[in-house]
């Protein structure tokens, strides 16, 4: 049998039991000798934290105002409101934040219940917890960026993009850099105009921000003028409007020059006939005959403004027939001498052309290509002053064509991106629209047969852009089947854009949330 000692040797010790000092309920001992109930009557550790609060929300792009002047993206119920929230709390960093969640509201009811579970010490080593609720109260207010969108006469300085062409190529190209280096974040309005686009800006800081970016990736020159709009004497404060003229050079790509005397010699003494073959901030030309190579600035281009002999929409098709390598190189350029015929004179008379060209490296007996019959154009006199009466070459090559079958009406499985432009208010001509749509079609085919370009700008895969590949594989493989007797084994991956360089699109509107410098 155990007996009474091992008996009370195995029982545990009993709590200690006191009376609460204020109701007199039995409690475990505790530092406080009160009970929770007790504690919680004498005790608020929430004293000092505000149950009532206001939140500033913008309908116009459904942000909330994080002080003083950021606006943050927030659904409701969602993570970022909730931080948000509490950021907006005082008192927070005198307790021990445990848990914190949102009571369900009527949507339309513009309150925002956050519940809050913190912890304390108290009466010597005691934590109390406590859970309450505060309210926030949701105020309309219209943030910077919608309140300069609504009120259309807001902008301070402007930056009117010209360039004095008959086509948009430039621009779409332009548009894309843009794009891709987030350049018109701070814009708060664009507006098309005939010849070009207009950037509007609430500060000229940001204006000639947009400018400097500009002028690192194109050509191009700047005047400015500012307007007086209004002033106060008692203060010495005046406020402008402020005009930015931005010419671009009215050179393209693909555009065949007579260089000027003056021009070529300070250029190493090219040409004077040479080839543009490269657009950036400088104008990169190549003579199609020697292969000499030179970059023209914008500010050698003014002091001697010239126009282009030939441009882009002047281009017709020729049948390469042979195709002779000549020797030097240089990059990817090789000299050949070519033998070719109008497309157009097939049929009609026997005239085969011989001249020399730049792209020896692409061309072979059977390909089209596209360049510039000299022999037939009518130039000023004046246009032609450094030949020194010298004769132009009868044909200029300046690109390869690719078969018909894939220059064909397909849909691509890729796209790009474009800007929110606000449209001209004067009359919108069917002529302008097909012309426009012409050049953005041109603008797509050039990026698809030059990679160094598609490295510059933002691509875009389309949601089904393997299934598109797939079928435009599909019925390249069929045409070809027809095409009995057709040498394309070179031309299959020619103008193709692989997947691995196209993004995924994200259905974010950048521009709302980008904040003022």
């Amino acid at each position: 049998m155990m007996n009474a000692q091992e008996y009370f040797a195995n029982q545990e010790p009993a709590a200690l039991m006191v009376l609460c000092c204020i109701c007199g309920t039995a409690i475990p001992a505790n530092p406080s000798n009160m009970c929770v109930n007790c504690i919680r009557s004498q005790v608020d550790i929430t004293e000092g934290i505000p149950k009532q609060l206001t939140v500033q929300w913008c309908r116009g792009c459904n942000r909330y105002l994080q002080p003083p002047a950021h606006w943050v993206p927030a659904e409701l119920e969602s993570r970022e409101l909730l931080t948000l929230c509490i950021k907006r709390i005082k008192g927070l960093n005198k307790v021990k934040l445990v848990d914190a969640g949102f009571v369900w509201t009527e949507p339309h009811s513009r309150r925002i219940k956050v519940k809050l579970t913190v912890q304390n010490e108290v009466f010597n080593g005691t934590i109390l917890q406590q859970i309450f609720i505060v309210e926030f109260v949701v105020q309309t207010q219209m943030c910077d960026k919608c309140t300069r969108r609504e009120a259309k006469d807001t902008w301070s300085a402007v930056a009117q993009v010209r360039q004095k062409v008959d086509h948009k190529r430039t621009f779409f190209y332009l548009e894309q850099l843009i794009l891709k280096h987030n350049a018109h974040s701070q814009a708060v309005g664009v507006k098309s105009r005939p010849d070009g686009l207009d950037f509007f800006f609430a500060n000229k800081s940001h204006c000639l921000k947009f400018i400097e970016f500009l002028q690192n990736v194109v050509a191009l020159r700047t005047k400015s003028s500012e307007q007086l709009i209004s002033q106060d004497d008692n203060n010495n404060t005046y406020n402008y409007k402020f005009t930015f003229s931005v010419e671009i050079v009215p050179l393209c790509r693909d555009d065949v020059l007579c260089l000027p005397m003056k021009t070529g010699a300070a250029l190493g003494n090219i040409g004077p006939v040479v080839v543009v073959y490269k657009v950036s901030n400088l104008i990169h030309v190549i003579d199609p005959f020697t292969l000499n190579v030179q970059e023209l600035s914008s500010h050698r281009y003014y002091n001697d403004p010239f126009r282009a002999l030939a441009s882009a929409k002047q281009l017709i098709r020729y049948t390469i027939l042979d195709v002779i390598p000549v020797g030097p190189t240089r990059g990817k350029f090789i000299l050949a001498d070519v033998q070719l015929a109008r497309d157009s004179d097939f049929g009609m008379n026997d005239t085969i052309f011989t001249t020399r060209t730049h792209l020896g490296n692409i061309f072979q007996p059977g390909d089209n290509a596209l360049g510039y019959d000299l022999s037939t154009a009518n130039f000023n006199e004046a246009d032609l002053a450094a030949l020194k009466g010298r004769g132009l070459p009868d044909v200029l090559l300046l690109r390869k064509v690719y078969p018909e079958r894939k220059r064909k009406e397909r849909k691509r499985h890729w796209r790009l991106r474009k800007l929110t432009v606000e449209e001209d208010d004067g009359p919108v001509r069917r002529m302008d629209v097909e012309r426009e749509a012409h050049d953005y079609e041109t603008f797509l085919e050039e990026i698809e047969e030059d990679k160094d370009m598609r490295s510059k700008i933002n691509l875009y895969r389309e949601p089904d852009a393997e299934q598109i590949m797939q079928r435009n594989k599909e019925e390249k493989a069929a045409q070809s089947m027809l095409d009995e007797g057709a040498d394309d084994g070179d031309d299959d991956d020619e103008g193709d854009v692989g997947l691995e360089e196209l993004l995924d699109d994200v259905d974010i509107n950048q521009d709302e949330y980008d904040e003022d410098d």
